[in-house]
């Protein structure tokens, strides 16, 4: 039964939801630099829905708590250097971008305890992201995250229209450029 519904999403996805093939060619005009990683999908995948905790002890969300905004998803860890380079970048994304049409939202997937998470951001001065986190790193498991930092760009159908392997300068006009082009309708 699973896998019918798997289908059934997957299909209705496909049909409903797909990129033009015009867009992803402006957007991938405006790769340069860091951002040539980033690999936009011709067709929309879908993103896990695996339960995550929220920071603070909040409860559990899952991805689809965000739907009906365009989602910048980093999968990062406490004890990633990179990914303490680039959290800092991320902060300012959601700054200039956040709002009703977008988020930026933080997953710290595997062992991070949330005084650990809190410390790495306090170090950081970041103070504008979620703290979430993916202890059993289900979600990661689920959307192949196989090392770190990995982020990924869900549409607001929920689907992952592209993914950045490794860490990126998010600072870069090149980012801004892509993010700015795929949220103008």
């Amino acid at each position: 039964m699973r896998n019918l519904l798997l289908a059934f999403v997957y299909t209705a996805l496909a049909m409903g939801a797909n990129i033009a093939a015009a867009d992803i060619a402006e957007w991938e005009a405006l790769r340069d630099g860091d951002m040539k990683k980033l690999v936009f999908h011709d067709t929309p995948e879908p993103a896990s829905t695996a339960e995550f905790d929220l920071e603070d002890g909040a409860g559990t969300g899952t991805l689809a708590d965000y739907r009906g905004k365009y989602v910048l998803l980093n999968f990062w860890a406490t004890w990633c250097a990179p990914c303490r380079k680039e959290m800092p970048m991320l902060s300012e994304l959601q700054a200039e971008f956040g709002g009703d049409d977008f988020q930026v939202v933080t997953l710290a997937t595997g062992r991070n305890s949330p005084v650990g998470i809190q410390k790495f951001f306090d170090e950081i001065g970041v103070d504008n992201l979620p703290r979430h986190q993916d202890p059993k790193q289900a979600v990661a498991r689920d959307m192949a995250v196989l090392g770190l930092p990995i982020t990924v760009i869900l549409n607001p159908d929920g689907a992952e229209i592209a993914r950045l392997r490794g860490d990126a300068d998010w600072n870069s006009d090149s980012a801004r450029a892509i993010l700015a082009a795929i949220l103008t309708p």
